[in-house]
């Protein structure tokens, strides 16, 4: 197939892009930046330069490609892009990704109908966000936490407005749980290095992990399944703060995290950072297996730590 994958230089892109050409797929991917159209040729793929916010340079790019799929990765988590990560403050944090998530998608799939192009595969987030309320655990047919009046609610409707966009579109929503792996969270460990990323409270919030490399096979099914609907694609187990952050210290090579009480931490670094390590709910698998056929290759982030920082 001939593949467009918009936010080809992102975490994810780096690893989707070389996976889909050795399947045998034509891909153009696109990325911000002059300077890494070279990475993306390495890749094996046709580099674009197109600003995901700029509806013609959009609609210019693919048309030229002509692709049968659309893949929307863009963000704009990194530390360039976005600054040191702040949870006190998501909103300002994820400013340029809210309007990737609901500008940017509305670009992309005017630019999907103008040129024909029936199949989009969709970035989403599913690891601490479940409602919050019943058990630990959700499946697709729970809906997702809007965090209203907080800092996370404009990040969580600009999920809501991709996910509802696209599942209009007759495209497929992939909730990818917390990406780990080579450049996913190299600013969070150095802060769990430094033993700034505390245990909030008993530590009872719930996450969903997942490695780089299982998020790759899973967008590589949906792709060429041309699926559709929403899946929680993340790894077996989701956990609690008091088990997960520990492991990933002792990993990381660090010292055991501190421990701050609620009060403290909603001070110091607000009601979102409390909300995830106290109420976070995780989210099941169960969908992306049973329909795309999917099997992670980490199905545990003990594993996938492990190996990814020792």
């Amino acid at each position: 197939m001939r593949i467009f994958v918009a936010g080809g230089t992102g975490v994810l892109g780096r690893w989707l892009v070389p996976q889909l050409v050795a399947r045998g797929h034509q891909v153009t991917a696109t990325t911000t930046s002059p300077a890494k159209l070279d990475q993306l040729t390495g890749l094996g793929a046709e580099a674009v330069v197109m600003d995901g916010l700029n509806a013609v340079e959009v609609g210019e790019a693919v048309a030229k490609a002509h692709p049968d799929v659309i893949v929307h990765q863009m963000t704009a988590i990194s530390p360039a892009h976005a600054g040191k990560p702040n949870f006190k403050h998501l909103d300002r944090w994820f400013a340029p990704t809210i309007r990737l998530r609901t500008e940017g998608t509305d670009h992309l799939l005017a630019a999907a109908e103008a040129a024909g192009v029936r199949h989009v595969v969709a970035q989403s987030y599913a690891s601490w966000n479940g409602i919050r309320e019943g058990g630990w655990v959700k499946t697709e047919d729970d809906p997702l936490d809007l965090h209203e009046g907080t800092a996370a609610h404009p990040v969580s409707a600009a999920i809501g407005y991709l996910e509802e966009a696209v599942g209009k579109a007759g495209g497929a929503v992939l909730r990818y749980g917390g990406l780990y792996g080579p450049g996913a969270t190299d600013d969070q460990i150095e802060m769990i290095r430094k033993r700034q990323f505390p245990l909030v409270g008993a530590g009872t919030g719930h996450t969903s992990w997942l490695h780089l490399d299982d998020a790759t096979s899973a967008t590589v099914l949906a792709v060429e399944q041309r699926a559709t609907g929403v899946f929680n694609v993340v790894d077996d187990e989701p956990a609690p703060a008091s088990e997960w952050l520990p492991y990933l210290a002792a990993c990381a090579g660090g010292k055991p995290p501190r421990r701050v009480p609620v009060w403290l931490a909603r001070l110091l670094a607000g009601e979102v950072a409390v909300i995830m390590m106290t109420e976070g709910r995780g989210f099941s698998n169960a969908k992306a297996k049973w329909q795309l056929g999917w099997q992670p290759r980490y199905p545990s982030w003990r594993q996938g730590f492990k190996e990814a920082l020792t």
